[in-house]
């Protein structure tokens, strides 16, 4: 399945012309390698999407042409979810 179809629907990313658009700048890793919206996604892969802040990474599960809502976090496995800046705290000021 494409890197792009998949994202969206897992529901990862909302848009597939959103996640195409963040594959082909570069910023999601297929097993260590930079990906572009093309590529195929297997199970067992490790996507690493780098976000804005916020970086994600999940294991593919298995793969499915077209979810429900409640199928769709089936599809993978959030291995790590780190930010860059945690602007959820507190400010104690």
């Amino acid at each position: 399945m494409r890197l792009d179809k998949f994202l969206k629907v897992s529901r990862i990313i909302k848009r597939r012309s959103v996640a195409k658009e963040i594959a082909d700048k570069g910023r999601i890793l297929i097993n260590g390698k930079v990906a572009k919206s093309s590529s195929n996604v297997a199970t067992n892969d490790e996507l690493v999407i780098k976000f804005g802040n916020k970086t994600l990474t999940v294991q593919v599960n298995e793969l499915l042409e077209t979810t429900k809502k409640d199928d769709a976090e089936r599809m993978y496995t959030i291995v790590k979810e780190e930010y860059a800046q945690d602007f959820r705290q507190s400010a104690d000021k």
